[in-house]
């Protein structure tokens, strides 16, 4: 008896009405790039207000991640023709104010903005690499990466004391819906 060496390949069932997998993915760069830039400019707000505070080294660590997200969903913007968000200057804008605000109600308040966001952005992400599965291995591995690296920033809200903060639930359902909202709109216009 042989043992099969390559795993079974599932076709991808396609009903009518259905986005093609092309479509899917299309919408998934799109997006993508449009949280991590969004994500680029929410430390970037946070750094304008801490660049002093013993935080900055950690922000700046974070937000050295999501420019190397946000140059790698650019790449794949040109490489496979996807037209970006016509949202790109409100993220501009949002993105900033929010990292500004929360910083500026200090440094627990930062962090409860990054695990507000960074949950949605898990959550996120597992949906694409379920709806990848084995269909776009590259573009698959880089999610996951992205991903690992945006648990990791959760995780170090977590640690900086984000729970702490006496109105965390309060500030991450807010950041939660938005971040949601941002996804949802992304991936659409």
């Amino acid at each position: 008896m042989k043992k099969k060496t390559a795993a079974k390949k599932t076709k991808r069932v396609t009903l009518p009405g259905s986005r093609t997998l092309k479509a899917e993915v299309e919408r998934m760069i799109r997006v993508d790039h449009a949280g991590e830039f969004g994500a680029q400019r929410i430390y970037a707000g946070q750094l304008a207000v801490l660049k002093q505070s013993k935080l900055a080294v950690t922000i700046r660590h974070m937000a050295r991640q999501e420019d190397e997200h946000l140059a790698a969903f650019e790449k794949l913007i040109v490489a496979k023709q996807v037209r970006p968000t016509a949202l790109h200057p409100l993220w501009n804008l949002a993105g900033y104010a929010l990292g500004a605000a929360t910083a500026a109600l200090g440094e627990k308040a930062a962090m409860a903005c990054t695990v507000a966001v960074e949950e949605v952005i898990d959550e996120h992400y597992a949906k694409q690499l379920e709806t990848l599965a084995s269909d776009e291995p590259d573009l698959h591995k880089l999610i996951k990466k992205f991903r690992d690296e945006e648990i990791e920033h959760k995780h170090i809200g977590l640690d900086g004391g984000a729970e702490d903060l006496p109105y965390y639930p309060l500030l991450r359902a807010f950041i939660r819906a938005g971040s949601k909202t941002a996804i949802w709109l992304s991936e659409r216009v």
